[in-house]
């Protein structure tokens, strides 16, 4: 048996990869992943058995790599930002436990830099408190489920990173997110948006509230939505600790 690494690419600039993960890249005999990330790869690592699939095809990705390490090799299954956080790594663990052929192969989960710290970093301190991550893409998640979730932690105060506010095809439920923002916050809360962290195209802005739902956000964009106490300092967002002034 062969083993599975789940690496973590980070948000994108090279920079941001862990030693950990570059050298779990590096051991690697194959490397299994979306398009775009396999592509970030093989730009620093030309040389390599790759394998690369269309976005929709997540499933398919973990059924490779367990089967190329079941055959006896070290495979990267690789995810954008951390693989624990909405990546691959769930979907490599439900393929190892449905695992019907006898020992099933080691597995690894090497750790990256979250979108959601990337756009933390860019915009200051907005997760200097208690926060929570919710991803507003419904394929996956039956809307009431999200609206309900948004809902508990809009009423606790939480700071609110959303991941996948909007899509080309998916426009309404950033709206019918902000309407639930709405009832527990104040209209002129800081909102941080941070579209394609540490990379070439890179935006960084801070909306009220208010105007969030006319944003043009899509997929690459991470919304942090601030709590009571969350304040603009600068162009940067803080949403302190509550440590007592000395």
């Amino acid at each position: 048996m062969g083993r599975v690494l789940v690496v973590g690419l980070g948000p994108g600039d090279p920079a941001l990869l862990t030693s950990q993960a570059r050298a779990a890249l590096e051991a690697a005999d194959s490397v299994v992943g979306y398009e775009a990330y396999v592509a970030q790869v093989r730009a620093w690592r030309p040389e390599g058995d790759y394998h690369a699939s269309p976005i929709g095809q997540e499933r398919e990705r973990a059924r490779a790599a367990v089967a190329l390490a079941a055959a006896g090799r070290t495979v990267a299954l690789v995810s954008s930002g951390d693989a624990g956080v909405y990546g691959m790594a769930s979907l490599a663990l439900e393929e190892l436990e449905r695992w019907e052929g006898g020992s099933p192969p080691a597995l690894e989960v090497v750790p990256g830099v979250t979108a959601l710290l990337a756009a933390g970093a860019l915009l200051g301190a907005p997760l200097g408190m208690d926060f929570a991550a919710v991803s507003l893409s419904d394929l996956l998640v039956p809307w009431p489920t999200i609206a309900r979730r948004l809902e508990a932690a809009a009423a606790a105060d939480f700071v609110l990173a959303l991941y996948n506010p909007a899509s080309r095809e998916r426009r309404w439920q950033l709206g019918e997110a902000c309407a639930i923002l709405s009832r527990h916050r104040a209209a002129d809360t800081p909102v941080g948006l941070v579209r394609e962290a540490y990379r070439p195209g890179q935006t960084v802005a801070v909306v009220p509230l208010s105007a969030l739902a006319t944003q043009a956000v899509d997929m690459l964009t991470i919304a942090i939505v601030g709590n009571s106490q969350t304040r603009r300092v600068g162009d940067r967002l803080l949403t302190p600790r509550g440590y007592p002034p000395t």
